[in-house]
């Protein structure tokens, strides 16, 4: 079994720094795990390492999206796969490294291959949805209450996607979702987690979104729709962006955009803890990644893994 390293934690956690850290001390390579820093072009408000920021590491999965292409967790697993073997190949140790728990899971225990999707049925739904608000989470309900239960009602996108897969195979979707997935095998995954304190955490956030502000985030914004990308790519539903655009688009002033992205991302950081929580066998190190306590910490919890292996 070829080992593998995963840090993870909530935005602003210095998950990138830990990782660079790990990748220079054990020969890493790093592979991204954010579903924003996918896209070219989305630089500042992903707070992106820049590539002279990089310690000559090299970085897998970032960058290789078109904003305006629909890049899915299932296309993240794929092209993530192919990245660990092809780095173990190499002779040298995996470092995954990012914050979207979803497509962490996707890698790590794979997706369920659903049916495509149906656009004519999906317009039928959404404009059910628009008719009779709470149509969708009602009729899911019936059809399978489990997955019914993890779907928030409000959040049209998911129910459409649950209720079109469970109608098109006539079967619920958490039945499927049991039985499809193919986890990553070959693999001894190493999972070190950051805790930082909350209120140390939303401090730092606070700072890092007054800085990308100052630092010409509505300009990057301007730049990209200049590029000829439609307000409407997905990307400028994240965090920070969705709040400049705004301010392009002269609906907010600067210093509303600021406080707006401020408090969406102390609620974001807030669920990437709920959800990470839920990982099994993860190495909680309480603090940040570019702490030295922290860094020692984690090289302990490694050698004692790596070592293992040669035994």
């Amino acid at each position: 079994m070829d080992p593998l390293v995963v840090v993870l934690g909530p935005t602003g956690s210095g998950k990138t720094d830990l990782a660079l850290g790990i990748s220079q001390i054990f020969d890493g390579e790093l592979v991204g795990c954010d579903s924003v820093q996918v896209y070219r072009h989305f630089d500042l408000g992903t707070a992106k390492t820049p590539p002279g920021g990089r310690r000559g590491i090299p970085h897998h999965l970032v960058d290789i999206a078109d904003p305006a292409e629909n890049f899915t967790a299932g296309d993240y697993a794929r092209l993530a796969r192919q990245a660990l073997a092809e780095i173990t190949a190499r002779g040298r140790l995996p470092v995954v490294a990012g914050g979207t728990g979803f497509y962490l899971r996707a890698l790590l225990e794979g997706l369920f291959p659903g049916p495509q999707r149906d656009e004519v049925l999906r317009e039928r739904l959404a404009g059910r949805e628009q008719n009779r608000p709470g149509f969708l989470h009602r009729l899911l309900r019936r059809m399978d209450a489990a997955t019914a239960s993890r779907i928030h009602p409000n959040d049209a996108q998911k129910l459409i996607r649950a209720v079109e897969v469970s109608m098109l195979r006539r079967q619920p979707m958490s039945e499927q979702f049991e039985a499809g997935r193919d986890r990553l095998t070959g693999y001894r995954v190493v999972k070190i987690g950051l805790a930082p304190p909350r209120a140390e955490l939303n401090r730092r956030l606070d700072g890092r979104l007054e800085r990308m502000f100052a630092g010409g985030l509505v300009e990057e914004v301007r730049s990209i729709l200049g590029r000829g990308v439609p307000r409407t790519a997905r990307p400028f539903e994240s965090l920070g962006y969705k709040e400049a655009l705004a301010v392009v688009d002269g609906r907010m002033s600067v210093e509303e955009a600021v406080a707006a992205a401020q408090q969406a991302t102390h609620q974001y950081a807030k669920r990437q803890m709920t959800w990470f929580r839920r990982e099994t066998e993860v190495h909680w190190i309480k603090g940040f990644g570019e702490d030295p306590e922290v860094r020692e910490n984690a090289e302990q919890v490694l050698k004692n893994a790596l070592v293992r292996k040669h035994h």
